[in-house]
């Protein structure tokens, strides 16, 4: 089995306890502004899972937002436009997203890791601009457009309501790209991440399965977007930002690259951080700390905190083991 998912014995054991947590957290305080976060947090583990499901097969995107932007976008304007709702709009804006990330991907994918990601960071630049110039009779230029609600707020709890159905969306898309890792396509992004020639040799077109990875990876990003904006209800050019495409890359790093629950841990650690900080009135300190953070997890933790408890464990041992040495020396003496 691929190492990357034996690391995730996290999930097979921690996924209970956290639906569990998720379930019940709206309860445990009948603060709006925590449900807002507590929403806000699932719809960046897709945008983070989403991004991590291209690393998964050896690329890298420094533009991940236009994805998630597009997506956001096309899903308003169908909802807009039809008066569909956009529980089904959501998925139409991903199929957008996802199609333009297909486009992308054929004119890239066979490029190494970071010239990739440079291509699709430039790709980001140039959405925004044409968002912002072309597109204005229909985007709302920098001033940007209404995005009809998930629910209608004259619905009683509909807050609650909205939050229930991201989490049943979030858990599904979860379990859409764990079904996907342990697949044999799965194994085919593995083989190609890990060494391409002797993929190529075994019968795998890296080409193929690149794209694959990235039209999926842009569908995902797409539904992350569409949700957010329909949960705000109010879509800008700004979603295209340089610190929305960084915001997945900085969670999965955090949490653990690669690995399923990687995503989930590094969203949930970063996210409690950052707004706690926020809470005790620091705002430009957070991004030092955060900052800091990020330094120390990537040389003392380079699996990312999905590895803490083995990176404990082995400490232990180490130490143990140490220990067992000196007392045999002494015991020699």
């Amino acid at each position: 089995m691929d190492l990357y998912l034996k690391r995730d014995a996290l999930v097979r054991y921690g996924t209970p306890a956290l639906i569990g947590i998720a379930v019940i957290a709206p309860f445990l305080s009948g603060n709006l502004y925590l449900l807002n976060i507590l929403t806000l947090m699932l719809i960046f583990i897709i945008f983070s899972s989403a991004w991590n499901l291209l690393a998964y097969s050896g690329q890298g995107s420094l533009g991940h937002a236009a994805f998630f932007g597009i997506g956001a976008y096309a899903s308003t304007l169908i909802a807009a436009k039809s008066g569909i709702s956009p529980y089904v709009t959501i998925f139409l804006g991903a199929a957008v997203a996802a199609f333009i990330g297909i486009l992308i991907g054929l004119t890239c994918v066979r490029l190494k890791e970071w010239f990739l990601a440079m291509v699709t960071f430039g790709f980001a630049i140039i959405v925004q601009t044409i968002t912002v110039s072309l597109l204005t009779p229909i985007s709302g230029g920098w001033d940007g457009i209404a995005s009809p609600r998930l629910l209608s707020p004259d619905i009683a709890g509909y807050q609650l309501i909205e939050y229930y159905s991201i989490l049943v969306i979030t858990i599904a898309c979860i379990l859409f790209i764990y079904a996907i890792m342990k697949s044999r396509i799965g194994l085919a992004f593995c083989a190609i991440r890990e060494n391409e020639i002797e993929a190529r040799a075994a019968g795998i077109d890296p080409v193929r399965f690149r794209l694959v990875s990235f039209a999926i990876s842009a569908y995902l990003a797409g539904i992350a977007g569409a949700l957010e904006i329909h949960h705000i209800g109010y879509v800008t050019p700004e979603i295209f930002g340089v610190d929305l495409s960084f915001w997945p890359v900085t969670y999965v790093i955090f949490g653990g690259l690669g690995t399923l629950a990687g995503p989930i841990v590094g969203t949930i650690a970063l996210t409690i951080i950052w707004d706690g900080l926020k809470m005790l009135g620091l705002t430009f300190g957070r991004y030092i700390i955060i900052g800091v953070l990020l330094i120390l997890v990537i040389v003392f933790l380079p699996k990312g905190l999905v590895d803490l408890p083995n990176e404990i464990q082995r400490r232990w041992n180490a130490r143990r083991e140490k220990r067992m040495k000196a007392d045999t020396a002494t015991l020699k003496e």
